[in-house]
This record gives C-alpha cells, structure tokens and sequence, in this order.
C-alpha cells in the first residue's frame, strides 16, 4: 500500500482525529481547547508523518475514548491493549507502560494487593478503564463497583479499596491522611495505540512501526519528561 493509500486509509476525512483521554494525567493534560502531554505530542507526529492535520476529541474517561475509535469518530486513540477490546480495535505494541494499584486506608487489614480477593471485599473502579477490565476477568471473589470517579467511591463510600493508576492515586495519598498504596501491583497496564479494525493492515503497520520509531529514538521519553511524567516507555515491541 502507497504512502498516499495509508494516509487515506487512517485519515479518511482528510484530518487525523485523535482521542485523547485527559482522564489519565500520565499520558494527557491540559483541557479539551489545549491537550497536552505524550499521546497529544504522539498523535501530532503521527499526522505530521501523513501529512495532514490533526484534530483532538478530548474525553473524561477511557472507555469514552474506546467508543470514539468503534463509532467512527476517531481514527487513532490511545488505550490500555486489554482482550475485551482488541475485538473492536487494532493495537500496536506499547509505547508506556504504567501501573494499576490499589488505594487502601491505613487501618485496612490488607498488607499486599494479593489479599484484596476476598469474599466481600469491595473495590472503586472508573467504569470501562483498564483495570476495571482487567480486574473484572481475573479477581474471583471480591466485588467490582463501577462508576465514574472510583476514587470519589472508594472516599465517600463504604468501598474497602479503589483501583487506579499509581501516579495519580499517590497523590491522592499525599492530600488525604490515613490512606496509603498496597504494594505490589496488581497489573501492569501496557498503553498502545489502537485504530478501528475495519483499518487495512498496512495502515496498522504504519503505526507499529512510527510507534517503535518514537520509542527507539528517545520521542517519548522526551513528551514524558516535557510533561513532568515518569511512566516507564515500553521495550521494543
């Protein structure tokens, strides 16, 4: 496929459209008028290499940016590579890889993220996030509370933990007394970008490999720094 097949391939509208989730503050900041962060600065990249412009569609939440991909809205996003929806969208290989803890307080009786799964133990998720999906397939007896803030759940409720990204809940832990992170992890979320299936391959290879590319040569590292960051990047996929 031509490099003229490929930019009409993933840009069918002759724009770029990029979902960008400022839900996650490890990979998007700012607001929907100024975005920033790695996965603004990659999806600019991204256009530039197929010459043409792009265009954000900011949301709140992954599973929102997830539904921009399978309706049409957006060509590329930048999600958790989860098996729920690799159905629905083509991943490339990550690009950053972060961290799904979970926030307890500091008279839990949990000493490790292992002794969460436990019959009547209730866990604050942000509903359709990577942990959420992760955690709905693997855990076997502790109960999933879905909703937008998982946090706000776990806070104001009577939830026993919440699910999360490291970054953000350690400073949850740092405002609030009396909470603290259970170590290990319970998961490692690897961040990819992903495009509606529908895409022919040659377009998804494109992106592998631009997404091997700014890895290998220091470009995400470097949008992970200018954004005050320190997710991991990704090995060589």
């Amino acid at each position: 496929m031509s490099g003229n097949s490929i930019t009409a391939e993933l840009a069918p509208t002759g724009v770029l459209r990029a979902a960008i989730n400022l839900g996650n503050p490890v990979l998007a900041q700012g607001d929907p008028e100024h975005p920033a962060g790695v996965t603004v600065d990659m999806a600019r990249e991204l256009a530039g290499r197929l010459g043409v412009p792009v265009s954000f569609a900011c949301f709140d939440a992954a599973r929102k940016s997830f539904e921009a991909l399978t309706t049409g809205a957006a060509d590329v996003g930048f999600l958790a590579i989860e098996p729920a929806r690799e159905a629905e969208v083509a991943f490339t290989a990550p690009y950053v890889m972060i961290e799904g803890v979970y926030l307890a307080r500091d008279d839990s009786p949990f000493a490790t993220a292992a002794e969460v799964d436990r019959l009547g133990v209730r866990i604050g998720v942000n509903r359709g996030s990577a942990y959420d999906l992760f955690l709905s397939r693997t855990l076997t007896d502790a109960e999933i509370v879905r909703g937008d803030d998982g946090i706000a759940l776990f806070l104001e409720g009577d939830l026993d933990v919440a699910a999360g990204i490291r970054q953000p809940l350690a400073r949850v832990v740092a405002r609030h007394g009396g909470l603290r992170i259970l170590e290990p992890r319970f998961m490692e979320i690897r961040q990819a970008v992903a495009t509606p299936r529908p895409r022919g391959g040659a377009a998804t290879a494109f992106l592998q490999e631009a997404v091997e590319e700014l890895k290998a040569g220091g470009f995400v590292a470097a949008a992970l720094e200018r954004s005050g960051q320190d997710a991991t990047v990704a090995p060589p996929g």
